[in-house]
Formats: structure tokens, sequence, C-alpha cells
């Protein structure tokens, strides 16, 4: 079970890496006592020795435990090109009344990603995206790139928690994203997917221009379930406002809910079924719980790709 972390406590003294290092911290000692016992994610340290290599990075004290020969790995000896790409658009603040936004959940697994990639000498690079793509780093593995990957979302979740609207163009960041990533890599993207439906196909051509530039595609669908969803309001008027327009509309959710229902659970399943179409992994991802079920559909993807 994924254990509690203090949000509000650990946003007093600034530092995103601490809280990460909590998640993937409570991670690991969770996948010890689960069906993935023995799942390491601690297996970017080491590799099998190949026969007719130096011997001279062969770790000895772990052939003295397991009777095989592996040899160390290095910083610079990169497995995996990992691009995390984020929807900061005004729509990934809701709920704005809670402790945890679908913004600060998608940053707070951004960086619990970025310290389980770090054990594993894997690359990282960040995209943060609202009507434009606001800041795209190129995939690194050093220890000063991973603290400015840190200090970028800590500043870009302080400055989107604010009454000014951002509006979003998904399909252009994607399509920016798939030319300024020269390296086959593995794209992650947090988005509420809450763009314009008239769109979609345009939305779907960017990911395949992704996909034909050989990356991989994972979408981890950021939705807060209860409300966005299953529409659990209390029975009285609401003034729903439009986070990226300021539109309103007054209405009264019962009379609206199992038509609203239909509606956005036909549109949800429409994309996931494309993406299943286009071979990317589509993963609805309710804020609510926690960021243990991130990182565990990054490492299985990660396994399926070596």
């Amino acid at each position: 079970m994924e254990r509690k972390i203090d949000r509000e406590k650990i946003a007093q003294f600034g530092n995103i890496e601490l809280l990460a290092k909590q998640v993937v911290e409570g991670f690991i000692t969770g996948l010890h006592k689960s069906p993935f016992h023995g799942f390491s994610v601690e297996f970017a340290e080491h590799r099998l020795y190949n026969k007719g290599e130096s011997t001279r990075h062969i770790d000895w004290k772990l052939y003295g435990k397991t009777d095989k020969l592996f040899t160390k790995k290095y910083e610079e000896e990169t497995n995996l090109r990992c691009q995390i790409v984020i929807d900061c658009s005004s729509s990934m603040l809701f709920p704005m009344d809670e402790e945890q936004t679908k913004l600060s959940f998608s940053v707070y697994a951004a960086a619990s990603l970025i310290e389980l990639l770090k054990r594993q000498r894997d690359a990282v690079g960040l995209s943060l995206f609202t009507d434009k793509l606001e800041i795209h780093t190129q995939a690194k593995s050093s220890t000063r790139h991973h603290l400015y990957l840190y200090s970028e979302l800590e500043k870009h979740l302080k400055q989107y928690s604010s009454d000014s609207i951002q509006r979003t163009s998904t399909i252009s960041s994607l399509h920016d994203v798939a030319e300024l990533c020269h390296q086959r890599s593995l794209i992650i993207i947090f988005s509420d997917l809450l763009d314009d439906p008239e769109k979609q196909d345009e939305f779907f051509q960017a990911l395949q221009h992704l996909k034909h530039n050989k990356h991989e595609v994972v979408v981890f669908h950021v939705i807060d379930k209860a409300k966005e969803v299953d529409f659990e309001l209390e029975n009285r008027p609401y003034n729903l406002i439009d986070m990226e327009t300021g539109e309103k509309i007054k209405l009264q959710p019962s009379q609206f809910k199992e038509e609203y229902q239909k509606a956005i659970s036909s549109y949800f399943r429409e994309l996931e079924l494309k993406c299943t179409d286009y071979r990317i992994d589509f993963v609805p991802t309710d804020i609510q719980n926690g960021y243990h079920d991130v990182l565990l559909k990054y490492l299985l993807k990660r396994q399926k790709l070596f």
C-alpha cells in the first residue's frame, strides 16, 4: 500500500526532489512485498558480463552473492532515453479548491519518475507546454541536469498555480517535441486531454508523428475521476467555469449527470481505443490513487523495451 506523503509539509521547503525520493523508496519497498518480488529497479546498475570483455569492471562482491558475473555500469552508459511531457494548461489546475490538482499530481509523478530514471542510469528530458512549448530540455543523466529538472518543475508548479488563464495546444506542442527529440526515446505524456474534440484527428496525427520518429509513447490520462467522470457533486446549483476560456454556465448537476457521464465516458473511451490502434499505451490515471501506479507502468514498459 502506498505510503501517504505530506505534500504541504514538503512544499514549505520547496523540495520536490525530497518528495520524489520518498515516493520511490516507498515504491521499491512495496515491490519487494508484492507479486513483483524480484523485479529489480536497480538492474541498470549492472549488466551481465559478456565473454571476451575486460574483467576490470566485474563486480566480484555481487559474484560472491549470485554466482553470476556482472559488470558495473557507469553514468555515461545510458540504457534508455525518456522525455517527460506535461500539459500545464489551466484545465490542469482542477480542482483548485483541493490540496492536489491534476497539474501538481503530474509534476510530483514526473519528479518520482526522474528519481527512478536516475537510479537506473537512464537519461531524462522535460517538456512543459500550454498553448506553446514553454520548456524543452534534451535527455541527460547527470546530477546537475536532474537538479535543473527538479527546479523547473517547482518553478512551473508555482507559476501556474495562479488566476492567469493558460490555454492549451497539445497538437502543436507534440509536433514540436517530435521534431526536437532526435534520438529514439520513450515519450511519457501527462495530460487531461481536454482539448477541442473536433481536432481529435489532428491530435492523433501529432502522436503518429512521435511514433513515425521511432519513439515509444505512453499517455497518462490525468483525471479527477470522482468529479470529472462520475460527476459526484452535491445536489445544489453550481456555477461551472471553463478554466481555459472563463466561460460560465449555471446548472443543477442531477439534471445533467446521466447525459454528461455518457458523453465524457464515450469521448475518453474513443481516445483509448484509438491509442490502442496506434500502439500507444493509454493509462487512465486518477489523481486520488497516488503515484505508484505511474512508476509501475513505467517499469513494465521499460522491461518490454529491453
